[in-house]
């Protein structure tokens, strides 16, 4: 079998091109602009004093997120939610995002505040879950350096770096980071947050129109990690560059 051609020509285990524009909204405690390939998610982190009623008390904080597709994100206008409720699918995913955040943080040092993630996608082009992951990561390590920088913690609260990326069969074809037309029409899909240690926060894995070997399993799940170990290489570059005191308490130098 020939190597399929992919939309936008990549190789089947070629990430999309990654830009992280840090500082993005100029009022939020850590932001990020990702614009992986045409999708680009606003990653905006905010710091409220206080914890949900369960914490309350024991001297920890807490990280939750919410994400939110604009109406014109996708091809066709999705309608404004103006019912107060949340639909399925983005409250799967934002459960997703603050479970993988957490797992970055040391709530114990974050102290009873509450680091909130707003993860708006601005186009939707494939991967949204997870590329809103990989920038929220880097909007979370912006916010602990403010509260570092600005006295109300003594130390970054960061005890692992956190990136996700997308995979799957199209055609019978292992590959890497999704577009739309390819997620639409894959016949296994995965989604995969990994720590810079290597450790599993979530594996995603469903066939939806084929059930995969365990070889194939292992191909898809082989090329979600190396994409994910560049994903990795490209936030610590970003963060060389704007908070190298978040890479020191990452690496204890």
């Amino acid at each position: 079998m020939g190597v399929m051609s992919r939309p936008d020509g990549r190789a089947p285990d070629q990430l999309r091109s990654v830009q992280l524009s840090v500082g993005f909204l100029p009022y939020a405690e850590g932001s990020v602009l990702i614009e992986q390939g045409n999708t680009r998610v606003i990653c905006a982190v905010s710091v409220e004093d206080g914890v949900p009623s369960f914490l309350r008390g024991q001297g920890t904080g807490w990280v939750t997120a919410e994400y939110r597709m604009l109406p014109r994100a996708t091809v066709t206008r999705s309608p404004r939610d103006t019912s107060g409720r949340t639909d399925g699918r983005n409250v799967e995913i934002q459960r997703l995002i603050g479970r993988s955040l957490r797992a970055a943080v040391d709530r114990a040092v974050l102290g009873e505040r509450t680091l909130i993630v707003d993860c708006d996608v601005l186009t939707a082009d494939g991967g949204t879950r997870t590329a809103s992951i990989t920038g929220a990561f880097v909007a979370l390590a912006l916010a602990c350096e403010h509260l570092r920088a600005s006295g109300q913690i003594t130390a970054i609260p960061l005890r692992r770096q956190i990136a996700a990326v997308s995979a799957g069969i199209v055609n019978g074809t292992a590959l890497l980071d999704l577009v739309y037309a390819e997620d639409s029409a894959a016949d296994v899909d995965c989604n995969l947050v990994l720590t810079d240690r290597g450790e599993t926060v979530e594996l995603q894995l469903t066939a939806e129109r084929m059930l995969p070997s365990s070889d194939q399993v292992d191909r898809v799940i082989a090329l979600a990690k190396q994409g994910i170990g560049e994903l990795l290489e490209i936030q610590r570059a970003v963060l060389a560059t704007h908070v190298p005191a978040v890479l020191s308490a990452l690496h204890g130098t």
